[in-house]
């Protein structure tokens, strides 16, 4: 949440009378003070007001589920049990525009794959502004579980991490790690630190089969090999390699060149990935490799040439770069929305083709001066996006490895084109199922029609209605149900959201604080 007073009105928890919220209150400011914080300090923790404190301290507050969890772990202190949270469900009143400005956070995939990176280093790894969702807190459970030290700032913003010399493998939180298909990238770095090692199977969104052929064709070359066995990658590694190896990926896949840049990150020698990603994730990866004291060239294109080093101890301090994934979704919120909006700190170098599709579509935006992130490369701008009559472009969308348009990106085309005037072709490639979700629409008025499991055709524009719709299992489309439902008069119901909090902090918030009117509940 911002630095500004907490909403007035909230999903609250149902206690029995008011002086429940006053001892609540009272718990809070107990624990503060054994804390020694004052209230503005525990603002700046949580990221809002110092009035705001005090209000929650003496009584007047309506108090979340999640406000009671962010200040529990702002002050290390459990201040109130409940039994086993039910699924977490959103009542959404549409129809009205969205208004003022948002300002997107930090890269998601970027941050996944820098703690990833992060067990390369011996010395101490700070990474800046880092997304605070569940994926992230996935990762970081497989990290303590194996030995890292990894602690957030007072602020909850960065984090600190140590790993040691010799990892607990054999104590990995199995649970935690089939939760995400990031595991994977632990792949690249635990090579180089084990002679053999398990690694239980990835997991994640519902997108059809995945196969991981691709990254062992990437970490073949440094002598790993992997046999499936219950469940569980069996690892062994092969130390007699070549110094010089020159790969070429079958897929340029994102996870699959991070795979690679970490296996030749320690690789003695020169290591060259022809077909590599460049996307976003990818050069945050380099970047921060670069500060390690690794060679990579070709940062920004097809090839990449690694110049490894066997030991990499170096204190380094990183920013992580703004979500172009995030960027994207906030302007659809506001196009569908009908919305005079403002995204701040978009990562336009990855949404120029975004918005030239848009801009064909018929959108009217507009941009500021470009300007750096804080990772000093990355082009940042300011887009404002004005109400538009949208019409279906002349050519079917589709997405292809940057810098085409986002695969990420792509279903959110498919909430856009319902709101324009014609039919657009939607080709989802890559995923085998992800198509099918898109279909959800249809329960909110949408006319999309599933030419195959890749392919869907839209045909606008919708009148958007208010429905009942259980979430589907993969993120992207989730979300764009949430938005379609920003658009539909009336109240609709999202049930089982707990997978958008994967990929979005604090999405529902941020939306509220635009105009939007979200509700949290809880069966």
């Amino acid at each position: 949440m911002t630095a500004t007073e907490l909403p007035a009105e909230t999903t609250t928890i149902p206690l029995p009378t008011t002086s429940a919220t006053e001892r609540i209150g009272l718990l809070v400011r107990d624990a503060r003070r054994h804390r020694g914080l004052t209230q503005q300090q525990l603002a700046e923790r949580l990221g809002t007001s110092q009035s705001a404190i005090a209000r929650i301290e003496q009584g007047g507050q309506n108090l979340t589920l999640e406000l009671l969890g962010r200040l529990s772990e702002a002050l290390e202190s459990e201040l109130i049990s409940v039994g086993p949270a039910g699924p977490t469900h959103l009542r959404v009143t549409g129809g009205t525009p969205l208004r003022g400005s948002v300002t997107v956070k930090s890269s998601k995939n970027a941050a996944v794959a820098l703690l990833c990176a992060a067990l390369l280093n011996r010395g101490r790894t700070t990474l800046r502004n880092v997304a605070r969702i569940v994926e992230v807190d996935r990762i970081l459970d497989v990290l303590r579980s194996i030995g890292v030290s990894a602690t957030w700032d007072a602020a909850g913003r960065d984090l600190t991490l140590q790993v040691p010399d010799e990892l607990d493998l054999a104590g990995i939180d199995a649970d935690a790690a089939r939760r995400t298909r990031s595991i994977i990238m632990f792949l690249g770095p635990l090579l180089h630190r084990a002679g053999s090692f398990r690694l239980p199977y990835a997991g994640g969104c519902d997108l059809g089969t995945r196969t991981v052929e691709p990254h062992m064709i990437a970490l073949r070359p440094f002598g790993l090999d992997i046999e499936a066995h219950a469940g569980e990658y069996h690892a062994t590694v092969d130390r007699r390699t070549d110094d010089r190896r020159t790969i070429v990926l079958t897929e340029r896949g994102d996870t699959v060149t991070e795979n690679a840049l970490l296996a030749a990150a320690r690789a003695e020698g020169t290591t060259v990935i022809r077909n590599a990603s460049s996307n976003y994730m990818v050069q945050d990866l380099c970047l921060y490799l670069q500060l390690l004291g690794v060679g990579v060239e070709g940062l920004g294109t097809t090839t990449l040439t690694v110049t490894g080093r066997a030991v990499l101890d170096a204190d380094v301090d990183y920013t992580i770069s703004e979500d172009p994934v995030e960027a994207m979704s906030l302007l659809t919120a506001g196009i569908v929305t009908g919305s005079e909006l403002t995204v701040r700190r978009a990562p336009v170098e990855f949404l120029e083709i975004e918005l030239a599709v848009l801009a064909e579509m018929g959108l009217r935006h507009s941009l500021s001066e470009e300007y750096v992130a804080a990772n000093g490369h990355t082009r940042l701008a300011d887009v404002t996006i004005h109400p538009s009559q949208l019409k279906a472009p002349i050519d079917k969308i589709h997405p292809m490895p940057f810098p085409g348009l986002n695969i990420d990106n792509l279903p959110f085309f498919a909430v856009i084109a319902a709101s324009a005037t014609g039919s657009t072709l939607i080709h989802d490639w890559v995923y085998d199922n992800r198509a099918i979700h898109l279909s959800d629409l249809t329960r909110l008025g949408a006319d999309v029609r599933l030419m195959d499991p890749h392919r869907v055709l839209v045909t606008g524009p919708t009148r958007w209605r208010s429905a009942e719709v259980v979430c589907p299992p993969a993120l992207r489309p989730a979300v764009c149900i949430l938005l379609a439902m920003l658009a539909s008069r009336g109240t609709s119901v999202l049930r089982n959201v707990d997978i958008i909090a994967r990929g979005y902090e604090h999405l529902y918030e941020r939306l509220v604080e635009m105009g939007a009117s979200i509700e949290v509940f809880s069966d």
